[in-house]
């Protein structure tokens, strides 16, 4: 991959969406991940407005020092880049007070966890509304088209997806020549969903790099090949989860009533 050609590309279609959708620049969550500083990187050379907002709720230490060196970095780099933090810690525990729990963990700890990513969604979108800006979308293609991993409304809420056609391994790339701070090109990914250490490879039970294969395989029709050892497990994995959140992936489907009945 050309990473400085695509970078060129990248941001000559975000200026040009801009444009054309007479915005007046993007917001974007900050997680201290690899996408997020790509994708805010990538806003930012547009020469528009950036608005990076930081968004704790119970956040690891370490993730929240990433994110603002990041931040501080682009502010360095870019005169248009702002930031605010908006610690929706107390909202969070709040939503907690009033809902119905049910006894088993595991279901209420998932549920939690994506309203997390749903009170952020809220709130980009707020701060999108109270400036004129569009939210951008961090998903890359393994996560928004392979194994779906993101919130149906949260995370994957979302006003356009700059990097949702790049492999997770072609983000690194790109976050290379954008000169991404070293300290998240090799931290370990994690959606920091549960408040605590478990990375997105403990979730989902692969790496990345054996993702991209796998969905690489899928996509050349080779779902059902001669398989074997740890090659069988990842393709298991890859097509369990990507059949399991088609209702992410694809269109909300509608009743269309027959006009008969009209």
């Amino acid at each position: 991959m050309n990473a400085e050609k695509v970078v060129e590309h990248i941001v000559s279609w975000l200026k040009d969406y801009a444009v054309n959708a007479k915005v007046n620049g993007f917001v974007i969550g900050i997680s201290g991940g690899i996408d997020s500083a790509v994708t805010s990187t990538l806003c930012a050379k547009t020469g528009f407005p950036v608005l990076c907002v930081e968004m704790p709720i119970h956040q690891a230490e370490n993730q929240v020092s990433r994110g603002r060196q990041h931040i501080e970095q682009l502010k360095q780099r870019f005169e248009k880049v702002n930031s605010i933090e908006v610690n929706l810690t107390s909202t969070f525990e709040g939503f907690k007070k009033v809902v119905p729990q049910i006894e088993d963990l595991a279901t209420v700890n998932l549920s939690l966890a994506n309203t997390r990513a749903r009170l952020r969604m809220s709130t980009l979108y707020y701060l999108a509304g109270l400036h004129g800006y569009l939210v951008a979308g961090t998903g890359n293609k393994v996560e928004d088209f392979g194994v779906g991993f993101y919130t149906k409304y949260g995370d994957g809420g979302v006003d356009l997806s700059p990097i949702a056609d790049l492999m997770k391994s072609e983000v690194y790339e790109i976050a290379k020549v954008l000169g991404v701070p070293n300290s998240i090109q090799v931290a370990q990914p994690t959606d920091g969903l549960f408040g605590d250490s478990r990375t997105d490879e403990d979730q989902i039970g692969a790496s990345y790099d054996e993702l991209e294969w796998a969905m690489k395989q899928s996509e050349s029709g080779k779902i059902t090949g001669d398989f074997k050892g740890r090659e069988k497990e990842v393709m298991a994995i890859y097509t369990q989860r990507n059949r399991a959140n088609k209702h992410k992936m694809d269109p909300i489907p509608v009743c269309l009533i027959p006009a008969a009945l009209k």
